[in-house]
């Protein structure tokens, strides 16, 4: 009954964050709060009923993990704010379990496979958009690391010829997995890179700009630094002293919205369990 109540609330808030997040990039910090509340609220409430306060405790070391997360996955520039109070929310929603089959570590799992290749398909679809564009950064970015196009090759075929040489299958197939997996992966960065130069970077309107935007350029006026990437997304006292100057646009990189990750991830984790289970 308490599992089936915290990831009740756990769905309801994923499922709202990501409409909010695809329509306007942006987790409303209201939704965050509640989940955090909810969390802590509801094993509160269990625990001064049961008297099993572990349940209570369950959900604070949660919190605490997921908030020590979110902070670093911040401060790095990985994750905006709102990201990052989201998965405190469910952090004590879903609760912090001392194994490697808990729910919390399989959900941190499942959303990290979800986030890459989510991330790889929306990098897909828009290098498919922005076709013209994609191609020539693409070509530039391929001369650029020449230099890696030649290692990464040799890389694969010292794979296949170790496969070939040896009559272990297990050896074979991981020498061969090693060995195509770099030349794919710088590729899939190349890609990658490409998409961000040409279909991430967006001049805004000063006037557009809302609390955790990435400035993806220094602003200076007159001299004086107002806003940049170091600031770790645009204040609300920066979009008035912005205003205030008379700066009609403003350079934004637009991330790839996150949220939807972490739904996919929770989805995949009430359906597959923990995916340490599947491979021991």
């Amino acid at each position: 009954m308490l599992e089936l109540a915290l990831f009740s609330v756990a769905l309801a808030i994923l499922l709202i964050a990501t409409y909010t997040d695809i329509r306007t990039r942006e987790v409303p910090d209201w939704l965050n709060f509640a989940g955090i509340a909810a969390g802590i609220g509801i094993r509160l409430l269990w625990s001064l009923e049961t008297g099993e306060w572990g349940v209570l405790g369950w959900g604070v070391l949660g919190f605490a993990l997921l908030f020590v997360l979110g902070c670093i996955m911040y401060y790095t520039g990985q994750w905006g704010g709102g990201d990052s109070k989201l998965v405190m929310a469910l952090g004590a929603l879903i609760g912090l379990e001392f194994s490697w089959t808990g729910t919390l570590l399989s959900f941190l799992i499942w959303a990290l496979l979800a986030g890459a290749l989510y991330g790889l398909c929306w990098s897909v679809v828009l290098a498919a958009k922005n076709r013209a564009q994609f191609a020539r950064k693409y070509r530039a970015l391929s001369q650029t690391y020449r230099w890696a196009h030649v290692p990464a090759w040799l890389v694969l075929a010292f794979g296949i010829a170790f496969a070939i040489a040896s009559d272990d299958i297990l050896f074979r197939i991981l020498v061969l997995v090693i060995g195509l997996c770099v030349p794919v992966l710088f590729y899939l960065a190349l890609l990658v890179k490409a998409v961000e130069h040409c279909c991430m970077y967006k001049e805004y309107p000063v006037g557009r700009l809302t609390e955790g935007d990435w400035i993806a350029k220094p602003v200076i006026v007159k001299g004086r630094h107002i806003c940049g990437p170091k600031d770790l997304g645009v204040s609300n006292k920066h979009i008035a002293e912005l205003k205030k100057l008379r700066v009609k646009s403003v350079l934004v990189k637009e991330g790839i919205p996150f949220v939807p990750s972490f739904l996919l991830g929770f989805l995949l984790t009430l359906w597959l369990g923990s995916p340490i289970a599947w491979v021991f």
